[in-house]
């Protein structure tokens, strides 16, 4: 049956974020087990996640000779020309990523007879951050086929017709993260993953590793990511007279590899959905520190004191506090380490895959059924 289904992905671009590589690696899935897929992006830019060689690349941006001084009619065309790429491709579903592209997907397939499942990879509430976003997000998703949420908190910002056609689906995670724990001597390391943005608050992790360097000289700080703070935070870093103890290489491929012997992982995030590198860092049993972000993703995964330790967002004196904690207690590390294991065993690749096929699947059956 797969052979016959046409799987059309729809986001911004396939630069190196958790969403995207969500995508990317559904789409490597999916290509793999004989599906037809599109990956529709509006740009292509540098730093991305490879593609399955599977898997046909469309553009959907509007070149630079359509582009006009109007936003009005730059919108109209970019409307236009994913609208005919769904025409021209005839894609059996649609499932698309993050914010305006959601929207985008639903408008420009309406009446083509394609259904859409879009997927909100944060806090709706911040994903969709004005008032018109807001609207449209929560009247204009009872259009789609299907709406896929990171957490049960999520579901409370959606009226009741679009609540009933959402579900929570996880995100599937590399088999690079599913290792034996590392049981020896921990690298004297704390350690960060993802873009260097303002939402992934790295400053308020600089602020309070500097509250404790001095009374553990041997521990340095490695933020692994690119973003548009990162000169600031090398900037503050010097500030704070650590420039060769806070570290940051830039983004690496080898994620599994460069955090494995970790004494500690931090996430410190303003907001989040359920974050992969949070995920990824649990499975492979680092004792880990997460903000507890609103919409809940943090705290589904952790449970206080047992398998990790929750933040509250912003508290640079709590996370001290924590990190204090862990450095100084090593057996404690070591068993919330051991706790933390136990989570990923939801989250085995092919387990996860096999959710994502059977909702999409659902909604092809569904559209087949209807035309009947």
């Amino acid at each position: 049956m797969q052979n016959q289904i046409h799987i059309a992905m729809l986001i911004g671009a396939l630069t190196k974020g958790g969403a995207e590589r969500v995508m990317v690696n559904l789409a490597g899935y999916f290509a793999d087990k004989g599906y037809r897929v599109t990956m529709v992006t509006q740009y292509q830019k540098k730093n991305e996640y490879p593609l399955n060689k599977k898997v046909k690349r469309v553009i959907s941006d509007i070149t630079d000779d359509e582009v006009t001084g109007s936003r009005l009619i730059n919108f109209l065309r970019r409307f236009k020309k994913l609208r005919n790429i769904w025409k021209s491709e005839q894609p059996d579903v649609i499932l698309s990523f993050i914010g305006k592209n959601n929207m985008m997907a639903v408008l420009t397939s309406l009446f083509l007879g394609i259904p859409v499942a879009v997927s909100v990879r944060a806090d709706p509430e911040q994903e969709y951050y004005n008032s018109w976003m807001k609207f449209m997000a929560r009247h204009l998703f009872a259009w789609a086929g299907g709406v896929v949420l990171q957490t049960r908190r999520c579901f409370d910002f959606f009226p009741k017709k679009v609540q009933k056609k959402a579900v929570i689906l996880k995100n599937p995670v590399s088999r690079d993260f599913f290792r034996e724990r590392f049981e020896g001597e921990r690298e004297k390391e704390i350690v960060a993953v993802g873009r260097i943005d303002e939402n992934k608050n790295h400053e308020m992790l600089l602020r309070a590793f500097a509250g404790l360097a001095h009374e553990f000289p041997a521990y340095r700080l490695v933020i692994y990511g690119e973003g548009d703070c990162r000169e600031r935070l090398t900037a503050l870093a010097g500030e704070l007279g650590l420039s060769d103890r806070i570290l940051f290489p830039g983004s690496t491929d080898q994620v599994a590899d460069a955090i494995y012997k970790a004494r500690v992982f931090v996430l410190p995030s303003n907001t989040e959905g359920v974050p992969n590198t949070l995920i990824e860092a649990m499975v492979m049993g680092l004792t880990v520190i997460s903000t507890d972000c609103p919409c809940g993703g943090p705290a589904d995964l952790i449970k206080d004191g047992v398998n990790g330790l929750l933040t509250p967002v912003g508290d640079v004196d709590k996370m001290k506090e924590n990190l204090h904690r862990l450095i100084k207690d090593v057996q404690m590390a070591d068993r919330l380490g051991k706790a933390a294991v136990k989570t990923g065993e939801s989250y085995q690749p092919q387990r996860v895959y096999r959710e994502w096929e059977s909702f999409l699947l659902a909604l092809c059956i569904r559209k087949a059924a209807d035309r009947r």
